[in-house]
């Protein structure tokens, strides 16, 4: 078993670079199968998830090659078969993203039901409503999804929720059907932004992505291209809120400092100083924690997956903050392992109360999803004492060299592997 340790009680000062988006690289790896021949897609984030997608290219029969620390050249000229392998998909929910580009490119796909972080519901039916409304017939079997279609043909889809894997698969599919695809009420991340301008780069005809309305024209044909990733808008957030967290001072670099906008309001608000540049931002906090209130909405408002980190932060803060979910039903688990912690939070629904304490306390803890992951590495830097993380593969999943970059910050964390035996003797 693997698990972090953490010593808390330094204040983060430095420079830290980002790395490529997640949720941005997760949907194009497996759009480069809409090209039929060679991707080099650059600033790619050297975590798991990316790691899952390219195994499963090779499994397809796809040649994937690493140029570089973050850099990769793909080649889908040949695929076996329209089918993504059970064991690895099951694990992240991005998997489902093959549907879109499979259906796209040999009219057939099967992959298994999403997987990924267990923090409530994840319906798939805007997606199976966008696939149908352009002409595929879509069925569930022994947890597969199933979907294929003759002829795609254009269609006018308006989503009944805002969906950002709606958006993105819908968008995957319609890029090679007849006619006009229109996608109303859709999201407007800034990694679907950043999918559309690559799919953009590969022949595709796109409009209107980052708006509530995207326009698609279908192509005959994508080319290949070289492309590369925008940066992590999460993973720059989590790190300029460990900053204010631990009163410390840090330059965040290859960042988009437009796309960190919600978050540099929050922060503010908190009590840190926040200063832009054209491609980097600066954390500083001075001054003792502001309570302030928070609520997740789809973009443009405050990430929903910036919501832990953000509470772990309010937890030091005088007086009350008030956290409301306005995205997920469930993403409130991670609320006990920060009680360990000495936090004083209370959860109703989709409501935290955060009470301000003067102290949290080092302990022993778990990650429950990515995001809640990167709270606990958050409160563990907070912390008087040891904090030591189990599962931290959650947060490996996301956060690429999170180790390292923490200590060049001067955070004193280690990632120790823990023998079975010991582990067993425990239990």
């Amino acid at each position: 078993m693997e698990k972090f340790v953490i010593e808390g009680g330094t204040k983060l000062k430095g420079e830290v670079t980002i790395s490529g988006a997640k949720n941005a690289a997760v949907a194009i790896i497996p759009a480069t199968i809409l090209a039929k021949g060679r991707c080099v897609i650059e600033n790619i984030p050297n975590i798991s998830d990316v790691t899952i997608l390219l195994r499963i290219l090779r499994e397809m029969g796809c040649t994937v090659n690493l140029i570089d620390r973050t850099t990769v050249e793909i080649d889908t000229t040949y695929i076996h078969e329209p089918v993504v392998p059970y064991e690895m998909a099951r694990h992240m929910r991005a998997s489902y993203y093959f549907l879109g580009s499979l259906l796209g490119r040999c009219n057939e796909a099967s992959v298994s039901m999403p997987g990924g972080c267990h923090f409530g519901v994840r319906p798939i039916d805007q997606h199976i409503k966008g696939f149908e409304a352009l002409g595929a017939s879509v069925s569930i079997d022994y947890g597969m999804i199933n979907a294929k279609w003759d002829t795609p043909i254009g269609a006018h889809i308006y989503f009944d929720v805002v969906s950002v894997g709606a958006t993105i698969n819908v968008m995957l599919s319609a890029v090679k059907a007849k006619g006009l695809t229109v996608l109303e009420n859709v999201a407007k991340e800034p990694h679907i932004v950043d999918l559309a301008n690559f799919l953009n780069s590969m022949g595709a005809d796109i409009r209107g992505a980052g708006t509530d309305v995207i326009k698609i024209r279908g192509v005959d044909m994508l080319r290949g291209t070289t492309y590369s990733i925008i940066p992590d808008q999460i993973e720059a957030g989590t790190y300029m809120v460990a900053t204010a967290a631990t009163g410390g001072d840090v330059l965040i670099k290859n960042v988009i400092p437009k796309h960190l906008e919600s978050i540099t309001d929050k922060l503010e608000k908190a009590g840190a100083e926040i200063t832009e540049y054209d491609d980097a931002i600066r954390v500083v906090r001075r001054q003792p924690l502001i309570k302030t209130n928070v609520k997740t909405l789809p973009h443009p408002g405050f990430p929903t997956d910036m919501q832990p980190q953000i509470t772990v932060m309010l937890c030091l803060a005088k007086g009350t903050s008030i956290i409301t979910e306005g995205v997920w039903d469930n993403r409130f688990k991670y609320v006990d392992e920060l009680r360990r912690m000495g936090a004083n939070i209370q959860v109703d629904g989709r409501v935290a109360v955060v009470e301000g304490v003067d102290q949290l306390t080092g302990a022993p803890v778990k990650a429950t999803d990515l995001r809640a992951g990167a709270a606990l590495l958050i409160g563990g830097l907070m912390a008087d004492g040891m904090t030591e993380i189990e599962d931290i593969y959650h947060i490996e999943r996301g956060y690429e060299n999170v180790v390292e970059k923490l200590q060049s910050l001067g955070a004193n964390i280690q990632k120790v592997v823990v023998p079975d035996e010991v582990v067993a003797k425990a239990l």
